[in-house]
């Protein structure tokens, strides 16, 4: 706040998450400070109830319609629904209950996972999850959380042909640039996410940035930049852009 009112700042770019948005929302619209976010996706927080509030990237419920295709065409009825139990989490789940409605398919249980939690917690659940009849999973979750779930899941013996599983862009988007690791224990699950055309522009960006992410990470392995990389780009421009414009007109 005392950055907003005392150090003349023209804007915020974030937060990352979902779950920090509101709070910063609120102090952006108390300080008349414009709030700008690539990574906020929960439907929750509404551009339209604040004039502070910019977001440039779609919200979750935009991927309702593709995830409800993807349960009618395998003709799946039962889906159990996993979440993290956070802003990002639970904005969600009356957009899927409604998109389900009209394929005729429901959720039969909802597993709301915390954020901190432990590992033997993630494996109780598990446990729970594998005495029901339901084998269909849809898994809502950020990429730390949702990274260690699955590897739990692998362990527990869920990754099987037995199983099916379904993630939201909020870990489908951020696949490319994981480690192998990660990768691995995901094996076959099938995930819905924005899709950006690969343009000539596109391309030359991504050039760019390998090659100075490989300048000033010399001994690191240069993953592809993920939807989240490619929106953080176009923001930052955009922003820099109406500065610039700004200080014109004045």
């Amino acid at each position: 706040l005392d950055l907003m009112e005392n150090e003349e700042v023209h804007a915020i770019l974030g937060p990352k998450w979902s779950s920090q948005a509101k709070f910063v929302i609120d102090l952006g619209e108390k300080a008349q400070v414009p709030i700008i976010s690539f990574s906020a996706t929960s439907p929750s927080l509404s551009p339209t109830q604040s004039h502070y509030f910019v977001r440039t990237a779609y919200d979750d419920s935009s991927q309702v319609g593709a995830l409800a295709a993807v349960v009618q065409a395998y003709g799946w009825r039962e889906i159990t629904l996993v979440y993290e139990d956070t802003e990002y989490g639970n904005g969600l789940v009356p957009y899927l209950v409604d998109a389900f409605q009209e394929v005729d398919a429901r959720i039969s249980y909802r597993s709301v996972i915390p954020l901190f939690t432990e590992n033997i917690d993630i494996v109780k659940e598990l446990n729970n999850l594998l005495t029901r009849q339901t084998r269909v999973f849809l898994v809502h979750m950020t990429a730390g959380i949702g990274s260690r779930f699955f590897a739990l899941a692998r362990d527990a013996g869920m990754m099987s042909e037995e199983f099916a599983w379904i993630v939201t862009d909020g870990l489908s988007s951020l696949l490319d640039p994981f480690i192998s690791k990660s990768l691995d224990s995901m094996q076959g699950v099938l995930g819905v996410r924005p899709h950006v055309p690969l343009s000539e522009s596109r391309r030359n960006f991504e050039e760019r940035w390998r090659k100075l992410y490989a300048e000033r990470n010399p001994h690191d392995e240069i993953a592809d930049l993920s939807l989240f990389g490619l929106w953080a780009y176009d923001t930052v421009t955009a922003l820099a852009l109406a500065e610039r414009w700004h200080g014109i007109l004045q």
